[in-house]
Order: C-alpha cells, then structure tokens, then sequence
C-alpha cells in the first residue's frame, strides 16, 4: 500500500514538473490521473488498491466511533442509577484473527471502549480474556464483538 501511495505522489509531482504550472488545481488533476495509473497497475503492484485499505480503515474509525458513543451511554446508564445493578464479570472471547497485529488491535479497540478492559491473550492468540463492567448473556457479548469490532478488523487485514 505504501509503494502505491508513493508512486502516485511522485506522479503527481512529475505531473507538475512536465505542465509547468504549480497551483493546487493542477496538483489535484495530477493526483486524479497519478490514481487512474496506479489503479491500472494494480496487478503489478504490492498489496491491493490503497484506496480500498484506506475506505476500511475509514470504516473502521467509524464503526468504532460509534461503539464507543453506545458504552458511554451504557456507562453513564449504570451510573446514574440510583442503586448499582450492574453485573461485572470475566469472560473469554475466541478469535478468529490469524495476525499478531489484527488481534492487538482488537484488544485496543475493546479496551478503548468503556466498560470493557482486555486483561490478557492467551499464547496461541486465539483467547481473548475481558473483563466487562455490566455483563449480560455471553453469548451476546461475543456476538456484539465479532459482529462489529473483529469484522472490521478483519476487513481491513484482508488482502
């Protein structure tokens, strides 16, 4: 992906050396063209079409973003309630992400969102041990990750 981003850098720039006009319009159509040249010799090239890398990390981000917005409102739910009712608990998610970093960023990402925390891996990086502050039924905590988190996850280390 890197070398696909680089090359079209440069044929943008080189579009601006042989015009001879340097403005950003002209940087734009260059990039534009640079895209369409880089997406022809895709086949060639390392890696898949970076523009389709950077939609799913998009995605991510925003798949994540919204994650997040729905355990604060489920921590703030337990918060302001008048007594405690909540059920905190461990439990163990089985992945099914096959690289080291996939999973690492599977940890964060269930770690960055509150009311949960990732307290270890096993050492095949198959178990994911979490701690949950309000847990319900396993079965739809695990469902709720896998349909969510790990999907993107997964998304993005595709080839």
């Amino acid at each position: 992906m890197a070398v696909q981003v680089v090359i079209n850098l440069l044929l943008s720039l080189f579009w601006l050396l042989v015009t001879g006009s340097y403005t950003v319009n002209n940087f734009l159509l260059g990039f534009i063209l640079g895209l369409l040249l880089v997406y022809l010799l895709r086949s060639v090239l390392p890696g898949r079409f970076y523009i389709i890398t950077l939609y799913k990390v998009i995605k991510l981000i925003c798949v994540f973003l919204i994650e997040l917005i729905k355990a604060n409102i489920d921590v703030i739910r337990i918060v302001l309630q008048p007594s405690l009712k909540n059920e905190p608990a461990f439990f163990t998610y089985n992945t099914d992400l096959k690289t080291d970093w996939q999973v690492v960023l599977l940890s964060n990402l269930i770690t960055l969102t509150p009311g949960t925390i990732v307290v270890g891996l096993s050492d095949d990086r198959t178990k994911i041990y979490i701690h949950a502050i309000d847990f319900g039924e396993k079965e739809e905590e695990i469902e709720g990750i896998k349909s969510s988190l790990e999907k993107v996850v997964r998304e993005v280390g595709e080839r």
